[in-house]
């Protein structure tokens, strides 16, 4: 009995320790959203932003799990729209961040991480088709599809920048950010 009250402990510290983990990268993309969306239009494209939130969800994927991962999407998408004032936003936003997250996780595994900016530009394109099919749904017109060539354009060139801010923030942080969670996964 003594061994499962000391192994639930150490699971309970080790699970605290990746929440926290998650948390803080949750505030991360927080922030990035929030801020980004106090941008004046980059783009003459309605609804066309940067998607620098990404980077931290990507980042994730990266060193954590996908269940993590998505949780920190999720949970940065709900936190955002209240924080904006966009309740409306939720469902575009969970569309494209989904299937977004779905192709980068399916690439990760196929290419491996070598390909974080194609992967990152990959993503980009498919959260902007995810939304783009959230907004058909919802108007119930294949009208907004009309909007998907620039889409693919923009999608590709704010996937890049975030690929390539992936690279730096993994060269920077990234064997720090893994030795933490090894750490963590030892006590």
């Amino acid at each position: 009995m003594n061994n499962k009250k000391h192994s639930d402990v150490h699971n309970r510290k080790k699970s605290a320790g990746r929440i926290s983990v998650c948390g803080i990268l949750c505030a991360a993309a927080l922030v990035i959203f929030v801020a980004e969306a106090q941008l004046p239009p980059l783009l003459p494209v309605p609804g066309a932003k940067l998607g620098l939130a990404n980077i931290i969800t990507l980042f994730a994927l990266l060193y954590l799990t996908p269940q993590e991962t998505a949780l920190i999407l999720v949970s940065r998408i709900l936190l955002g729209a209240v924080f904006c004032g966009q309740p409306s936003a939720i469902l575009y936003s969970l569309c494209g961040g989904l299937l977004c997250l779905l192709g980068e996780m399916l690439l990760i595994k196929l290419l491996g991480r070598r390909f974080i900016c194609e992967i990152s530009v990959v993503g980009a394109m498919l959260h902007n088709i995810g939304q783009l099919c959230c907004a058909a749904l919802i108007t119930k017109t294949a009208a907004v599809f009309s909007y998907l060539p620039i889409l693919v354009i923009v999608g590709a060139v704010c996937g890049a920048f975030c690929g390539f801010c992936i690279l730096i923030l993994d060269r920077i942080y990234g064997k720090k950010f893994m030795a933490m969670l090894k750490k963590d996964a030892e006590r």
